[in-house]
């Protein structure tokens, strides 16, 4: 920097402290404090070449593809499931009548934790927060005459997963479609679910066992889909700091690249099929340098660490969705505000794959209007805004950049805390990421109610009296009677010489080191249930208790 300017930006800054300010605290929702104005010499330091680069060229901080939008639009996936399978496949078709392009399935709690519609714990969360899917047959009908080699396909399940996946690959079988022609992501992470979301089974060792049994097996079987979407999602809701996402998430996706090393797996060979799920904050400008950030620290690790030598596997592939811890019960139509946003920020920050949350959610699951003006929203981003036009717009911005490296070192410290603990699952074990996020949780609750930071409707600007008039969609107690008839028919109705043998062969293959999945995919078609395959894994790897960290 010249001396003219150096000596200029002193006598601002001076002038500056003697400004007023409106009493505001000055810092992003995660608690980084941003200074007056960013000039060049907080990027003096940055290396242009080695730390921004071209878009398309490593380290892929401006984006992994040289055109960006200009070559494709974001996928537009509304997270959708309720009810049965007759109710989620309705909306299915209707969202994609509407112009969605890829489907993403929510499913019920029940499911979630493995447990079929019929069993004890399931007793008043069939088909409420998610479809309810136990079986075959209703996989069957939730996909019916949807052709799976046509719509891309994103199912948020973790420790299920391989279950799950074996009923759609079964499915597929059914309509005659090619493993090679399948596409789509499973979340399927289930390190994340021990930090922040709690929707585990079986202690994490066998449990990345499993998930390593799946990359392989995608990787040989099932080479367009992604067996893993590592999710920092959670992990935000659950109250992190943007640099916490951003830090957790990767070292997950780092632990999973590791494990599949350690099994003989070629870096290459499942590497570009990894993604990554991220929340989009309502700090607009600190989410955008989360994901520029994100593709930077990734390409760096995989490139030189990892030695992988195909770029596609130094990619940074993320889906997005919009904040549903932001989402207000009061005023909340404000909410179609604030996704918008949370929206336009994944796409200045390049995200491949957008679902926008609905006005209505923290109410009840989205009425078919509430989803239908989330689809818009991001439809009125990508035709309207003009934001497409050029790769990375922000790319330069004095403030960008500065903050950009800022979240890379951070990101950076935390990594060294985690190997301090030798390992993400050893940082679990002890509590670790549990005790970050709820320390920071707590700060910003501190800060909302001492009216540091403002959420409108919530510590400003409320309305007393308020009537919230909108259409709320609620879920039919027949859902549940329906299903579990449903189910013990299906039980009823099945060869048990075949379903005993399935039942035999999961035991074997989980207590002897075989790939679970063949033998997942055989008892589908064997009509073994969801909750049958989960105990039988149990027996074998136990469940999980987590510690309590005080």
């Amino acid at each position: 920097m010249s001396e003219d300017y150096k000596s200029s930006r002193k006598l601002f800054e001076e002038k500056s402290k003697s400004l007023k300010t409106n009493g505001m605290k000055f810092t992003t929702v995660s608690g980084t404090p941003i200074e007056n104005f960013y000039g060049p010499d907080d990027v003096e330091n940055i290396n242009y070449l080695s730390d921004i680069g071209f878009p398309g060229e490593y380290p892929y901080t401006r984006g992994i593809h040289a055109n960006n939008y200009r070559g494709k639009i974001w996928t537009m996936r509304q997270f959708a499931g309720f009810g049965s399978p007759e109710d989620t496949n309705e909306r299915f078709h209707y969202l994609l009548n509407n112009g969605q392009t890829g489907l993403s399935v929510a499913f019920d709690l029940p499911t979630l934790m493995g447990w079929d519609a019929d069993s004890e714990f399931s007793k008043g969360e069939v088909g409420i927060c998610g479809v309810s899917i136990s079986s075959l047959e209703d996989m069957h009908i939730l996909f019916n005459k949807i052709p799976l080699d046509k719509v891309s396909t994103s199912m948020t399940i973790n420790s299920p997963a391989a279950m799950i996946f074996a009923f759609y690959l079964a499915e597929a079988q059914r309509q005659n479609v090619s493993f090679k022609d399948l596409r789509g992501t499973l979340q399927n992470d289930i390190l994340k679910e021990y930090i922040a979301q709690k929707e585990f089974i079986y202690p994490p060792i066998p449990s990345m066992r499993i998930i390593v049994d799946m990359i392989e097996y995608c990787t040989k079987e099932v080479p367009q889909f992604n067996p893993v979407s590592v999710s920092g999602y959670h992990i935000r809701e659950a109250g992190s700091t943007a640099v916490q996402e951003l830090a957790y998430t990767l070292a997950d996706g780092f632990a999973y690249i590791e494990a599949c090393i350690e099994r003989g797996l070629d870096v290459d060979d499942f590497a570009p099929r990894i993604s990554f799920f991220f929340n989009s904050h309502l700090d607009f400008f600190e989410e955008i340098a989360k994901f520029r950030a994100a593709r930077r620290i990734y390409a760096r690790r995989m490139k030189e660490k990892y030695k992988a030598k195909n770029p596609r596997s130094w990619w940074l592939r993320f889906h997005t969705q919009t904040a549903g811890c932001t989402l207000t019960a009061q005023q909340p139509e404000n909410n179609i505000v604030r996704t918008a946003y949370q929206a336009l920020a994944a796409v200045l920050g390049g995200t491949q794959s957008l679902h926008t949350n609905s006005m209505d959610e923290t109410l009840a699951l989205p009425s078919e209007k509430a989803v239908k003006i989330a689809l818009r929203t991001q439809q009125l981003i990508a035709y309207e805004t003009g934001v497409i036009n050029t790769v990375d717009p922000l790319g330069g911005s004095y403030f960008i950049e500065a903050l950009t490296d800022k979240m890379e070192k951070e990101a950076n410290k935390i990594f060294d805390q985690i190997d301090a603990f030798g390992g993400v699952i050893n940082a679990i074990e002890n509590g670790y990421f549990q005790k970050e996020i709820s320390d920071a949780a707590y700060r910003y609750q501190m800060e909302i109610e001492r009216k540091e930071k403002f959420i409108v409707g919530i510590n400003e600007f409320v309305e007393t009296g308020e009537k919230i008039d909108i259409p709320i969609l609620t879920v039919s107690p027949e859902v549940e009677r329906m299903q579990v008839e449903r189910l013990t028919k299906f039980k009823n109705n099945r060869n048990i010489e075949s379903l005993n043998e399935s039942l035999k062969e999961i035991k074997y293959a989980a207590e002897n080191g075989y790939n679970l999945m063949p033998v997942f995919i055989k008892a589908a078609h064997n009509n073994v249930t969801l909750e049958e395959m989960i105990c039988e894994l149990k027996e074998v790897f136990g469940i999980y208790v987590e510690t309590a960290i005080f």
